[in-house]
């Protein structure tokens, strides 16, 4: 990782104070200049945020792009335009996989570097107001556990299948210097130990733990996600927040089979009350104005990026040209002659089109309308709704019944009223998975889900690709194995 060059871009024009995601790189600066003052630590985290929202990220790829394509959510044709056909075979030496893989991988680490300079100079006298310097720290710790874990949940066999094996290279310092390889459980235990660090920096200075900040639309006056006179301290579920660490936390424990430290993490988001589900009838609305597609008040933690709406168009709203499902998988998916019957994400996601082709599925979750929607464009990166799907599966072993009163609460909410009952706990992980499935449909979830339970991959066709490293383990890009002294 360290053969690439990395470097630090990340001064910016405040154009206003309700503006702090809506701008752009504008010069680059030496390390000595930028880390003078306070706002050249936050310029320089705003910056990790904005990197982490490119299209080769979290801003398409690793939302609604290439663990989708693994999780075998869209249908490609054999000669499809970009080229995802055969990533979606699991051809992982095709040249345009190849391509993407090293984008992603670059640029991750590139992310991760740019944390380790703020970390490495967080405390180097610089002087800080109220509590921006314990806010800076804690989320440039998370988001270098966060990153990392991706990385690991891509490129390293699970904690299950191989927890002894080589997995990837935890870097914690700014180095031209080689980072050994960590094996699964030394990744997983660093990422605990960052994201526990980040917890106590957090805990009694991140604004959105106060109960005067109530989460809510930007238009809306009962919303107070905009009213501190501090910049930094607004928009809190458009970083790395104290709940969204408890979050993430909850995620690392759950994939080191920690069940019950999950729990503990997951029950800390629900119980604060801090993110209701989205009313029913601001997601069905038909004003487009009022509308709100991507459930906004239970995000946890989203990236937010106002400026790729064009790149989701022509993902999802060209066609065949597009990425897309049939109409009988989708079907299939969301149990429409069933339980899913009135499932309101099935009906507010997808658009029935039949050209006399192929009846097809085309989504709608990203959709921007020429009117302003309810929300902003965000990428969901840790919804309500997974953390209840964590303590449920979390919950199992020792109460039961409680867990299906976890999976059933988030199923009312979307419109499902048969709630699951059953004392097999390989029904209850069936149904589980299919929550997921349907929940986090393109947020690029679902093939973690997968690799961490062992599960075969459920094809379109209604087939099942058998669990296997083969599948569940990327190759590491050619330049980590050349230089990082494997």
């Amino acid at each position: 990782m360290q053969k690439y060059l990395i470097i630090i871009a990340t001064l910016f024009l405040l154009a206003s104070c309700n503006k702090w995601f809506d701008v752009k790189p504008e010069d680059q600066v030496t390390k000595d200049e930028l880390f003078k003052t306070e706002s050249g630590f936050m310029e320089a985290l705003n910056g990790v945020y904005t990197a982490c929202a490119h299209e080769e990220l979290y801003g398409l790829e690793l939302s609604a792009g290439l663990p989708e394509v693994l999780a075998q959510n869209f249908h490609f044709e054999p000669n499809d335009r970009d080229g995802y056909k055969q990533t979606s075979l699991y051809n992982y030496t095709d040249l345009r996989f190849v391509s993407l893989r090293d984008k992603i991988w670059r640029r991750t680490y590139t992310a991760i570097a740019n944390c380790n300079l703020i970390l490495e100079n967080i405390n180097n006298g610089t002087p800080f107001t109220d509590v921006n310097r314990q806010l800076v720290h804690g989320e440039a710790l998370a988001l270098r556990a966060y990153l990392h874990f991706d990385m690991l949940r891509l490129f390293a066999p699970s904690f299950a299948s191989a927890p002894t094996g080589k997995a990837i290279p935890y870097v914690t310092t700014f180095s031209n210097q080689v980072t050994p390889m960590s094996t699964v459980t030394e990744a997983l235990n660093s990422m605990v130990a960052d994201l526990t660090a980040a917890k106590e920096l957090l805990k009694p200075t991140d604004p959105i733990l106060k109960g005067a900040y109530v989460v809510g639309y930007p238009s809306d006056t009962a919303s107070k996600e905009l009213v501190s006179p501090v910049l930094f301290q607004q928009n809190r579920r458009h970083r790395l927040n104290y709940y969204a660490v408890c979050g993430t936390l909850a995620r690392v424990y759950l994939y080191l089979d920690k069940k019950q430290e999950a729990l503990s993490n997951a029950k800390e988001v629900i119980d604060a009350k801090k993110f209701p589900f989205t009313k029913e009838q601001d997601f069905i609305n038909a004003d487009v104005k009022l509308k709100d597609r991507i459930m906004y008040p239970e995000l946890v933690f989203c990236w937010y990026d106002n400026w790729h709406r064009e790149k989701y168009a022509k993902r999802f709203e060209t066609g065949f040209a597009g990425f897309y499902i049939k109409a009988d998988a989708g079907d299939k998916l969301y149990e429409k002659g069933g339980v899913g019957g009135e499932d309101r994400r099935f009906k507010q996601w997808f658009n029935l089109i039949n050209d006399n082709s192929m009846v097809r599925y085309e989504l709608l979750k990203y959709k921007r309308d020429k009117e302003t929607n309810r929300h902003p464009l965000v990428h969901p990166a840790i919804r309500l709704s997974e953390l209840y799907y964590i303590a449920a599966e979390a919950s199992w072993d020792t109460d039961p019944a409680k867990a299906q009163d976890y999976l059933n609460l988030v199923r009312a909410a979307r419109g499902i009223n048969v709630p699951v009952n059953t004392a097999s706990k390989i029904v209850f992980m069936d149904e589980l998975v299919k929550e997921v499935r349907k929940e986090t449909y393109a947020e690029g979830q679902l093939f973690y889900l997968y690799k961490r339970l062992n599960r075969g991959i459920l094809l379109e066709t209604g087939a099942t690709t058998p669990p296997s490293d083969k599948v569940f383990v990327l190759p590491l890009p050619n330049d980590e194995l050349e230089y990082g002294q494997r």
